[in-house]
């Protein structure tokens, strides 16, 4: 191969996904060093990074789609005999997400990990989870996806336990562990019964082929693959799990859990119902997303409410801001797909962000305990700083990019109602106001327990973190606000591509196969091109905000009435001396305002759902393994019954 040859960008699919192999291996070789490790661990992550946005040009902006075919084996008799690497827009934009958070997250691990025992393993892991969920997104290959998943399942369960003296650590893996390989075996068995029936595994062929021939093997298919990508987003009923990884992973392998792996699971659900079944022209499907996106929403918003420990109280809002993407992707129109792509974006960079502030948090006290911090903002004002922009972008306020991909949220989905003339969409555009007004609220109770009030004492030595953590805040940061500020370049350049990508199924299928294998194969199958775009109302416009202002206030109106105080039993319960404070007047000593009390009034008036959700919430495997048991079932009796 020559050199000229060597730096084809056709070939950048393949060296993004090797050279985090490669480096995995070497630092199994040379990781005793601490130079060697950290400059094999920068250099490849750096280097996927470069190969990927390397394809941006060709790929998002020429339209280009690249069917990279491992061995040169690539098609013979009508079947696909190799395996295939396929980047579209759709694909090339998650692995932008995907390398950017892993990039930031190597730069931080460098400074943030250099106390920890087993540094070595740790990176050789975190490479190793970083080429499985970029080899996932870029994969043609059905198969390939299950063993990159494979990859990054046990990548993750093992990340989780790093730290193993840490409480909780060794429960949360075993959890992970036992509900990811339910998942994991769903993908498999679904995998399996495809290739039986259609006996390929390329994507675009099996794309071709399954929609004709949709029989009771091919919906049960169906159901276990997006109950087992399901699992990967963590999204409801698999969120209990993110919780627990969030909380005992390192802060630099939660930001992967929550900006990387759950992109990977929303991208499996993607693939599989807008391509490799084509189901999302019935209405049916986008409302299982829709319905599915909106309660993971609300669901984990109040359950982030509830936390007393800034990592699981973040790990609750990231599932809760994925149902936005997952919402935003079932309302199947253009506006819609390119406002869930946004926020996929956003909800990469922000929660990156604030998971890399917990981070810091805890490698300054040693602690994410809400109700015993308080007052850093004297000792470690950066980070402070660098906090405030993340909890602005997460709740959604002007010019922080939080605000344009929610903003586009509601107009999608008053723009679906009003084309549809069904009123339901409207409840998305209600649903996902209250869930940007609590996470507001939510931010509000962790800035005053963790940055303001009163230093205790036990923290008055506490310093800054080092130039190199806060160096990789700051770039998280920096992209916060710069995409917030130009909502217009990033819908042009980046999501719009990607979600003419998604309505371009026939177009994904040539590329693999040969031009007309679409239309040759699936006759009467082939899909139509959908008309859609991209029309908004702006986001200044007076007449938008009005609108948005009159749901905003019956959202408030609705959470005012339902939390409506029980007179009787407010009268005995309320005797907790604690209490006296808010209505005598302060004593004569500070009162710390502590996580748990700045919206007691609220959850007093919530009680009985806040007592519900503990009890559901129960802790035990068994009962998580059983509540994906039970999804199967009831998604395997929803495709029988709609297809």
């Amino acid at each position: 191969m020559s050199f000229a040859n060597f730096l084809d960008y056709h070939h950048f699919p393949v060296y993004s996904i090797m050279v985090l192999f490669l480096g995995a291996f070497l630092i199994v070789l040379f990781g005793k060093s601490k130079f060697m490790r950290n400059l094999i661990a920068f250099l490849a992550v750096a280097s996927s990074l470069a190969c990927i946005v390397a394809l941006v040009k060709p790929v998002m902006l020429d339209g280009e789609i690249i069917a990279y075919w491992m061995g040169n084996r690539a098609v013979a008799g009508g079947y696909a005999i190799g395996i295939a690497l396929e980047v579209d827009a759709l694909s090339l934009f998650f692995a932008l997400l995907i390398s950017t958070a892993v990039f930031v997250s190597g730069v931080y691990s460098l400074q943030y990990m250099e106390h920890d025992n087993n540094v070595p393993e740790y990176y050789t892991l975190f490479l190793m989870l970083s080429g499985g969920v970029i080899g996932l997104v870029l994969s043609g290959d059905i198969f390939n996806m299950f063993i990159m998943v494979e990859i990054l399942t046990f990548a993750a369960v093992a990340l989780t336990a790093f730290r193993n003296k840490a409480h909780g650590a060794l429960e949360a893996a075993f959890k992970y562990l036992v509900v990811g390989c339910i998942g994991s075996t769903c993908i498999l068995v679904g995998v399996i019964m495809l290739y039986a029936q259609a006996h390929t595994l390329n994507f675009a062929q099996l794309s071709a082929v399954i929609p004709g021939n949709m029989n009771n093997a091919t919906k049960l298919a169906f159901a276990l693959l997006f109950v087992g990508f399901g699992t990967k987003a963590f999204i409801v009923p698999f969120h209990p799990l993110a919780a627990d990884a969030h909380g005992a992973a390192p802060a630099s392998i939660s930001v992967l859990i929550s900006g990387v792996l759950t992109k990977s699971g929303i991208y499996g659900l993607i693939r599989l119902t807008y391509f490799l079944f084509q189901t999302m022209n019935l209405g049916t499907f986008q409302f299982l997303l829709v319905f599915i996106g909106s309660v993971s929403m609300f669901v984990c918003v109040t359950m982030a409410l509830a936390q007393h420990d800034f990592k699981r109280l973040l790990a609750f809002h990231s599932i809760s801001q994925i149902g936005y993407v997952l919402a935003a992707v079932g309302l199947c129109t253009g506006l819609g797909f390119s406002a869930g792509l946004y926020h996929a974006m956003n909800h990469t960079l922000f929660k990156g962000l604030l998971f890399l502030c917990a981070g810091a948090v805890l490698h300054q006290t040693g602690t994410t305990n809400l109700d015993e911090l308080g007052g850093l903002s004297k000792k470690m004002p950066w980070t402070t700083g660098l906090f405030l922009v993340g909890a602005f972008s997460i709740s959604g306020l002007p010019p922080f990019n939080g605000f344009a991909s929610k903003w586009m949220v509601y107009q999608a989905a008053y723009q679906k109602a009003s084309e549809t003339g069904n009123i339901g969409f409207l409840f998305v555009t209600l649903i996902a106001l209250v869930t940007s007004v609590l996470t507001l609220a939510s931010f509000v109770k962790v800035s005053q327990s963790v940055f303001f009030g009163r230093l205790p004492a036990k923290y008055e030595n506490v310093k800054e973190v080092k130039g190199g953590m806060i160096f990789a805040m700051c770039l998280f940061a920096i992209l916060c606000v710069v995409t917030g500020l130009f909502p217009s370049a990033v819908t042009k350049y980046l999501t719009e591509p990607a979600a003419r990508a998604v309505f371009s199924v026939v177009n994904y299928i040539d590329a693999a196969m040969g031009t007309g294998f679409a239309a040759s194969t699936m006759g009467e199958n082939l899909p139509v091109v959908a008309s859609f775009n991209f029309n908004e109302l702006g986001y200044w416009s007076p007449i938008s905000w009005l609108l948005i202002l009159c749901i905003a206030l019956l959202a408030v109106t609705i959470v005012a009435v339902s939390g409506k105080y029980d007179k009787v039993s407010e009268s005995s319960e309320i005797a907790d001396s604690k209490y006296d404070l808010f209505f005598g007047g302060e004593k004569s000593v500070y009162s710390q305002v502590g996580g748990g009390d700045l919206f007691w009034g609220f959850k007093h008036n919530w009680r009985h759902y806040f007592s519900f959700m503990h009890d559901l919430h129960s802790g035990i495997v068994n009962d998580y393994s059983l509540w994906a048991i039970v999804a199967l079932a009831i998604v395997t009796l929803f495709i029988q019954i709609v297809l």
